[in-house]
């Protein structure tokens, strides 16, 4: 018997085989008469099921118990069980304090369906529905034995111009995620969607909140299809998914293992999901050999600590008019693992360093998804993987290296790996004849400190890059951080070489961050993204679960399909 706060108003048990009985407590609760709208129930299969083979009442959970008095509702199960379907439907909060709440435009055809039924026991099953809350209902159509109500918030919200911030828009993806999680625990496979007014956000909310990595476990959550309700806005859900797919991709590869996704297995997961594709995308896995005729000393010393090979993966997705086009290029840091080398790190919390490799798992998502939706224009992404590891082979405090153009680094700190890789790849990417570079990288911890997990910090040379980056980044923060020339003498003055990989001040970190890559750099458009703050997700994002956060793949597919309506 289900506890008296959560006790049935109408319904079926969780396993929709035998009818919740109520207890005499139950009985003896506060009764109400029937309106018209709550005999809907019996009415509406009235001639639809002439061979009836069961009788069930049905139920919601509710905190406030009311007990309302109806004709038995008798059920045709083909099967002993219903169908494993669910619904999740929007709600609005009232605007006011005397008004009552809205549905949206799925949710009131369906309601009319029910003759109103759907309204009448949303009011008499509790208190109104806040953001991000919802309620399930069981039994109220033949269709859907399961159907929840999701709050969606006030219908007024809009666009923060302060924050650059969709708050409509993530409320969408809240609820989607909240509904469909709701469905996914009691085992429901199938569920159909609300597209709440903007069907690509909900979209987003119900796959990036089913997303959960349990690969590696016995017992795994009910994989869940969720699809559409309705026929309205099936191309921006379709788009929807696949921007959530893209950046599931990218939680996939960041919360993965270490040893499970090595810089080859890195590669060969993005060349798998790109052989559908092999018409219009080129996926090159470059070995160690071609790293060094390339002459990249800066990343070989890095992965030389380590017994794993690194792999220099390059991608060329041909989307654009002609072959001529000049590509936007996209590099990601990609340390499969990162022990800090010979400046080790401390062993609390070392294991998220298999995700150090977050700036590659997004670029490398984003060029996947951009291929899907077939964006016209040409990108190119990079990914320089490898592991950094301490040996008898590793860098050395005090090491000078070579990079690509020639410029010497004295390696003070092991730990500040990110920038010697991004070195060597920032320079191959200006034989690409780029059109802009934007570099991704969880470059460093005092990113997390700066601007915590609110947003990926920014630096760059280009206001027009900035401009369309802001605009690509609605709900998924940017904030600009400063490239001022005091922060770029703390890494130029080196005792031993043309550069330091570390700043000269002990505060210097999280605003040298941008200054180190920069020295690479004579594009005209270059900006590089710091997402160490937004690595993973605790309870910031309510439609991610806990754990790596695949941020910002979909800021950088947005990104690049703002450009390719500029061509």
């Amino acid at each position: 018997m289900l506890p008296l706060r959560r006790a049935a108003l109408w319904g079926l048990r969780r396993d929709h085989s035998r009818a919740l009985s109520l207890s005499p407590t139950h009985r003896d609760a506060q009764k109400v008469e029937p309106s018209p709208a709550t005999r809907f129930t019996a009415e509406m299969l009235t001639g639809q099921r002439r061979h009836l083979r069961r009788c069930m009442t049905l139920f919601v959970y509710c905190s406030h118990i009311r007990v309302i008095p109806v004709p038995s509702l008798c059920i045709d199960f083909i099967n002993e069980t219903l169908p494993p379907q669910g619904l999740v439907l929007g709600v609005y909060e009232q605007e006011q304090e005397d008004g009552g709440p809205s549905f949206t435009e799925s949710a009131e055809a369906f309601d009319r369906s029910l003759s109103g039924g759907l309204r009448e026991l949303l009011a008499v099953s509790g208190p109104a529905l806040k953001r991000g809350k919802s309620r399930i209902f069981y039994g109220v159509h033949k269709d859907f034995p399961s159907v929840v109500l999701v709050g969606l918030g006030k219908p007024s919200a809009g666009v923060c111009a302060q924050e650059s911030w969709d708050q409509r828009r993530e409320n969408i993806r809240a609820a989607a995620a909240v509904g469909c999680r709701q469905l996914q625990e009691l085992e429901v496979s199938v569920v159909e969607v609300d597209a709440c007014g903007d069907a690509q956000a909900a979209a987003e909310g119900a796959v990036l909140g089913l997303f959960e990595y349990d690969e590696l476990k016995q017992k795994k959550k009910t994989a869940v299809d969720a699809r559409l309700h309705g026929s309205s806005g099936a191309a921006d859900w379709h788009r929807g998914v696949l921007y959530a797919e893209g950046q599931n991709l990218a939680r996939h590869l960041m919360e993965a293992p270490a040893n499970y996704v090595t810089p080859t297995a890195f590669a060969e997961t993005i060349q798998q999901r790109l052989s559908p594709l092999s018409d219009k995308v080129t996926v090159h896995m470059r070995p160690q050999s071609w790293i060094e005729d390339h002459q990249m000393g800066a990343f070989l010393s890095v992965s030389k600590g380590s017994e794993e090979p690194p792999v220099f993966l390059e991608i060329h997705y041909r989307g654009g008019p002609s072959a001529s086009q000049p590509p936007l290029v996209l590099v990601g840091k990609g340390v499969t693992f990162d022990s800090g080398g010979i400046s080790l790190k401390p062993s609390s919390g070392m294991d998220a360093m298999r995700a150090d490799m977050g700036g590659a798992a997004t670029v490398c998502s984003a060029v996947v998804t951009a291929a899907a939706l077939n964006l016209p224009l040409n990108i190119v992404g990079l990914a320089p993987l490898c592991e950094n590891m301490p040996s008898g082979k590793a860098n050395k405090p005090g090491d000078v290296v070579r990079a690509k153009n020639g410029k010497t680094i004295q390696i003070d700190n092991t730990d500040a790996e990110g920038r010697l890789i991004l070195a060597d790849a920032l320079c191959y990417a200006h034989s690409l004849n780029p059109r802009a570079i934007v570099n991704a990288a969880t470059l460093t911890g005092a990113m997390d400190v700066a601007l915590g997990s609110a947003a990926a910090g920014v630096f760059t040379n280009s206001d027009w890059l900035w401009d369309h980056l802001q605009k690509a980044s609605t709900a998924r923060l940017v904030w600009r951080m400063p490239l001022f020339q005091h922060y770029t003498r703390q890494v130029t003055e080196s005792q031993l070489a043309d550069l330091n990989n570390v700043g000269k001040y002990s505060r210097a970190p999280k605003r040298e961050t941008g200054s180190s890559p920069r020295q690479f750099v004579s594009a005209p458009h270059w900006a590089h993204l710091d997402i160490a703050g937004v690595m993973s997700n605790k309870d910031e994002v309510p439609y991610l679960r806990k754990g790596m956060s695949g941020r910002p793949t979909r800021t950088l597919v947005e990104f690049a399909a703002g450009l390719s309506r500029e061509v």
